[in-house]
């Protein structure tokens, strides 16, 4: 790898401003939408893991292909070594006794490419069980490729507690959304009848709860980071498209066949700077306006973002500056573009 990374301490930073009606995007461990207090009211919230998976997710619609986090890594490598030539029996015995080396029963990150030259490792030992060693570690590292089948892995990062040298540091940083004013749930009752039962009355009933919010999304791509992840910056470009892709169309996957929660970007900040992460707290809950909770918002977003730029003087280090959502003549492709461009460190 090139040892001069001219992306080093560059970042995206997107200060997204996405509102939903009734809905409950992401639910918690008694089934109701997930809060948190902040500036001592209740704000509705949306876990990172649980936006970050479907971001992962949606790097397929834009023809990225994907590893895979799972326990059934011996499952994996078993089917790669029959396709090899191998025997079931031995295919299974052979694979056990990696995923053995690999993992304690974890969730496993592992792109194709790797399989494949694990399986072809396994092939060159004949299958025996026997001769599988800790080298696996070592073919493992090299063939990942995330240009061709581990972005996601180069994205979101993978720990193996196995192996330190498998892991690799996530290039990007999710918060968790929230809201930017005060949130209380709500409970929906409802009733089924029985469609063959003669008896008008409900032959089911229960309730669910829900809310409705303007979340506020902050998410930085350490673009230095991703350099290191994929070997060089080829690759960077298209990685910031469908990156920013995924960002713009995923949405968390909770009782979408009920409440239909489908609402897309209303207003997006995207910094492309050096320096210290900003994520702007809404501390202070913002109060209806104009009917909604989006216009004070965008305005106290602005206002944070433009207040610590100036207090943080030549430390802000902005390259770029983009708003999204304001002019219908500035679609996400353009937004895309300036970003691409303003990327290319000289």
């Amino acid at each position: 790898m090139n040892n001069e990374n001219v992306f080093k301490s560059v970042k995206i930073e997107y200060h997204i401003l996405q509102s939903f009606p009734v809905s409950c995007l992401n639910r918690d461990d008694v089934n109701a939408p997930k809060t948190a207090q902040i500036g001592g009211t209740t704000r509705a919230r949306v876990s990172s893991q649980c936006w970050k998976r479907q971001v992962r997710l949606a790097l397929h619609d834009f023809n990225i292909r994907l590893a895979l986090r799972t326990k059934n890594i011996a499952r994996l490598i078993g089917e790669a070594c029959v396709e090899l030539g191998a025997g079931e029996e031995a295919a299974a015995e052979c694979a056990k006794s990696i995923a053995g080396i690999l993992t304690k029963d974890t969730l496993h990150f592992i792109s194709d490419s790797e399989v494949k030259a694990l399986a072809q490792y396994a092939a060159e030992r004949k299958f025996d069980k026997k001769e599988v060693k800790n080298e696996i570690f070592k073919i493992h590292k090299k063939a990942f490729n995330p240009a061709v089948d581990g972005l996601d892995i180069a994205l979101f990062g993978r720990m193996v507690a196995q192996a330190a040298e498998l892991n690799v540091e996530a290039a990007t940083s999710f918060s968790h959304a929230l809201s930017t004013h005060k949130v209380s749930n709500e409970v929906d009752f409802f009733t089924a009848l029985d469609d063959y039962s003669q008896d008008p009355g409900s032959a089911h009933m229960g309730s669910l709860e829900f809310n409705s919010a303007t979340y506020y999304r902050y998410i930085c791509l350490d673009v230095g980071k991703l350099y290191e992840n994929l070997d060089g910056g080829e690759f960077i470009p298209k990685a910031v498209e469908v990156f920013t892709q995924a960002l713009y169309t995923a949405i968390p996957a909770a009782r979408q066949t009920t409440q239909s929660a489908a609402s897309m970007w209303e207003y997006a900040k995207v910094l492309v700077r050096r320096g210290q992460r900003l994520q702007v707290p809404f501390e202070k809950a913002v109060k209806p306006e104009d009917g909604g909770f989006l216009v004070p918002s965008i305005r106290d977003l602005k206002s944070y973002i433009s207040d610590k730029e100036q207090m943080s003087g030549s430390l802000f280090k902005k390259i770029a500056e983009f708003d999204f959502g304001e002019d219908v003549n500035f679609p996400i492709d353009d937004l895309i573009a300036g970003i691409q461009k303003a990327i290319q460190v000289k």
